[in-house]
């Protein structure tokens, strides 16, 4: 049967893309197979999950993994990587990043100062929901571990959230057999979307903030008729005396 699924993989992905990988991992080693591949993809975001999950449960599906077991090691996956991140966060620590930020034009440590309380009073359900955002899905560990985020809270909600994450496109691969690649498909157009958002967003705040330093550097008209005033007036009195 896994044959069958390499056969289906290759279909739609040519040979050595990340569908032939990571059905080459599932071969291997199985559920655990699955699970190291979404553990890279926590790691390297540009791996897609969308193409790995389904696949784990068309696999399953074939008879070749089983559904339990490729939804536990899928989890585990991910909370490895996101602990691995989680950890380089915590080794980079506030003082660096707060150094780092003072340094980048246009960005002050207010923006950080403000992003820290943000994640003070929203930090849980971040890293919750983030699970279920392509790209931040991954990102989120960083700044939960550069907030020394409780280790216990950080595994119990990346944890749930993982799980619902990973199940929604394992059964979905499942469930479809051999339409699997449809999932992708969708998938990818709410991907490019969040992308798109953030993208939109960060240019915006660039936008912004381009503008104040301008303002901010040219004086008002009135300053500046006040200061030829200014000016103009020192002169007299100096030309007089």
């Amino acid at each position: 049967m896994i044959e069958m699924t390499r056969a289906m993989a290759a279909q739609a992905e040519p040979a050595g893309g990340i569908a032939g990988w990571a059905t080459d991992l599932m071969e291997r080693l199985g559920a655990p197979g699955a699970g190291l591949a979404i553990a890279l993809e926590n790691l390297f975001p540009p791996l897609p999950s969308e193409v790995i999950l389904p696949l784990a449960g068309f696999t399953a599906a074939q008879g070749d993994m089983n559904l339990i077991a490729a939804l536990v090691w899928t989890t585990i996956g991910s909370v490895v990587g996101a602990l691995a991140l989680y950890g380089i966060g915590a080794v980079i620590g506030r003082d660096r990043v707060r150094a780092l930020v003072a340094r980048l034009p246009l960005v002050k440590v207010s923006d950080l100062d403000r992003t820290e309380a943000w994640f003070a009073r929203h930090g849980a359900k971040a890293v919750f929901f983030g699970r279920m955002i392509p790209i931040f899905r991954s990102l989120i560990s960083v700044p939960a571990g550069v907030e020394r985020m409780r280790l216990t809270t950080f595994l119990a909600l990346t944890t749930a959230g993982s799980f619902i994450w990973n199940a929604a496109f394992v059964l979905a691969g499942y469930g479809l057999g051999d339409n699997w690649r449809t999932v992708e498909e969708y998938v990818g157009v709410y991907s490019k979307a969040v992308l798109g958002v953030a993208v939109l967003l960060a240019l915006l705040f660039l936008v912004v903030r381009i503008v104040k330093a301008r303002r901010t550097a040219t004086p008002p008209p009135e300053r500046v008729g006040a200061h030829r005033m200014d000016y103009a007036r020192d002169f007299e009195r100096d030309r007089i005396g």
